[in-house]
């Protein structure tokens, strides 16, 4: 009589190899992984859009002060500003 082994059962109550149960392991590891990446992503969003301006409202305000007919300095005063803003 041949026996064949099962280390687990799946929710469908299908039986499942030793390698099965390893690879859903690894599987359920993974997802868990990328729903906190997508997390950490949604908070760092959340914190940029939050403080300042998008990175085209700063390519605006570079424009807008290289266009200005303000002095060198005065013209780095004014982007050191948008940076600290951002």
């Amino acid at each position: 009589m041949s026996f064949k082994g099962t280390a687990s059962k799946s929710v469908s109550g299908a039986s499942m190899s030793k390698y099965d149960v390893e690879v859903e392991a690894r599987l359920q590891a993974l997802e868990k992984a990328v729903a906190e990446c997508k997390a950490t992503c949604a908070a760092n969003a959340a914190k940029s859009s939050g403080g300042g301006g998008s990175v085209t409202g700063l390519a605006a305000g570079v424009k807008e002060v290289a266009a200005s007919g303000d002095g060198a300095e005065a013209k780095v005063d004014a982007l050191l500003n948008l940076l600290a803003d951002q």
